[in-house]
C-alpha cells in the first residue's frame, strides 16, 4: 500500500501510456485519482489489457452523461448514522475506510473513495455500533469501503469483535478486492484474526482471468482453508470481460480455488463510466451461453442495482416458448424445444383459484 503508484510520472516511469491515457490521468485527478499497487500494475499489458483498462483512467472518463448519479445506489440517502447504509431490512452496510489498494475505474463509490477527510473516525464507528444495538432487525452487516483490508489486523479484528457483541447480528460479510489487487494482504495472521469471529462471508471482486494468478490462488486457498465462505462480486465491463467464454474461463478457476461465483452485475451508472457499461440484453446473453453448457456451481446471478436505491434485481434469459392450458413449451440452450404438461387437477385449481381472486 506504502509503494502504489499514485503519481503520473511514476505510471510513465513503468508503462508507455497513450495519448487518452495521459488524457484521463490528468482530467479526473480532481474527481476521481488513480492508484494501483506494483503488484497490480506488474499485471498490464498494452493499452487494450483488461487488467490495466480497470485502473488507468482514459480519455472517456472526461465524458459525463446526464443520466450519471453521484450517488446511484442512493447508500447516503439510506444512511441514518453517518458510516452505515441501511436500504434492506436485515442488511446493513457498513463503511469502516474509504482507502483501496486500487482506484478501480468502475468504482460506485468514486465520491468517497480516496478522500482522507472522508475516512470514519472511532466516534463515527460508535454511532453505527449502536445503531445496530437499537436494530435488531438487522442480522447481516457487510463490512465495507473502500477496502477495510487498508486496516490493519488488529483494528479489522476489534471491528468484528464489536460487531459480534450485537446479540442480532448472524453473519458477517467482509466486502474486499484484496485479493485481487494485493493478494500478499491475505496473511495467516489476518486469517487467524477473524477466523474467531466466524461465521464470516468474504465476498471479492475478480473480473478477468489475467487477474487469476498465483498470489490470487494462494489468497484464496488461505481464505478458504480458514473457514471463510468465499463468493465472487464480477462487474460486466465492456471490452473486458463481456463475453460467455471469458466468464467461463473466469469462473472456472475460481470454483478450483473454493471460491463460488455469486453475483455477475450490470455497471452501475456512475460518472465517468458510460465507455465500460455494456446493454443489459449482453448481460442476459452471456447468462444465456451459461445455462446449460457450464455447471450451475459457477453460474452468477445477473444482477442490476437499481438506481435510486431500489435494490438488486435478478435477470434470467426468457427460456419459456408458449403455454397453454398446462402445457409449456421449453427452449434449451440450443434452442431445441421441449415440453412440460402440469396435471389436469392441478390446471383445473389453478382455474379455480383465478376465478376466487378478488382483482
Amino acid at each position: 500500500m506504502r509503494h502504489r503508484v499514485t503519481r503520473l510520472d511514476e505510471l510513465e516511469s513503468l508503462v508507455r501510456l497513450s495519448d487518452s491515457e495521459r488524457a484521463g490521468v490528468v482530467g479526473r485527478s480532481p474527481q476521481f485519482s488513480f492508484a494501483a499497487t506494483p503488484y497490480y500494475v506488474s499485471l498490464f499489458g498494452g493499452p487494450a489489457c483488461p487488467v490495466r483498462r480497470q485502473a488507468i483512467p482514459v480519455r472517456d472518463e472526461l465524458v459525463q452523461l446526464h443520466t450519471d448519479l453521484r450517488d446511484p445506489l442512493a447508500e447516503e440517502e439510506h444512511s441514518p448514522v453517518e458510516i452505515l447504509s441501511h436500504r434492506y431490512p436485515d442488511r446493513a452496510l457498513l463503511y469502516v475506510t474509504h482507502n483501496c489498494p486500487v482506484y478501480c475505474r468502475h468504482c460506485t463509490r468514486q465520491r468517497k473513495v480516496g478522500d482522507a477527510a472522508s475516512a470514519p473516525g472511532s466516534s463515527e464507528l460508535a454511532a453505527a455500533i449502536d445503531y445496530l444495538h437499537r436494530t435488531p432487525s438487522i442480522r447481516d452487516v457487510l463490512i465495507s469501503g473502500g477496502d477495510p483490508l487498508s486496516l490493519s489486523d488488529s483494528r479489522l479484528a476489534a471491528i468484528c469483535r464489536q460487531l459480534r457483541a450485537v446479540p442480532s447480528v448472524e453473519i458477517l460479510r467482509l466486502c474486499t478486492r484484496n485479493p485481487v489487487t494485493l493478494p500478499q494482504r491475505i496473511t495467516s495472521q489476518l486469517v487467524d484474526a477473524l477466523r474467531i469471529y466466524h461465521p464470516i462471508y468474504v465476498n471479492t471482486h475478480f473480473n478477468h482471468p489475467r487477474e487469476c494468478t498465483p498470489e490470487a490462488a494462494l489468497a484464496l486457498d488461505r481464505l478458504a482453508d480458514a473457514g471463510f465462505a468465499v463468493g465472487n462480486q464480477m462487474v460486466l465491463l465492456r471490452g473486458i470481460n463481456d463475453d460467455a467464454a471469458t466468464v467461463i474461463e473466469l469462473n472456472r478457476w475460481l470454483l478450483r480455488h473454493r471460491c463460488r461465483p455469486y453475483y455477475m452485475f450490470q455497471c452501475d451508472p456512475v460518472g465517468g463510466t458510460a465507455h465500460l457499461r455494456t446493454s443489459i440484453a449482453r448481460g442476459l446473453e452471456i447468462l444465456d451461453r451459461l445455462r446449460g453448457t457450464f455447471s450451475g456451481l459457477g453460474i452468477p446471478a445477473f444482477a442490476v442495482d437499481l438506481p435510486g436505491g431500489g435494490g438488486k434485481v435478478t435477470l434470467t434469459p426468457d427460456r419459456l416458448v408458449s403455454e397453454h392450458e398446462g402445457r409449456y413449451v421449453f427452449r434449451d440452450h440450443r434452442g431445441r424445444e421441449f415440453t412440460y404438461h402440469e396435471p389436469p387437477e392441478v390446471v383445473q385449481a389453478e382455474k379455480f383459484a383465478s376465478h376466487d381472486d378478488p382483482r
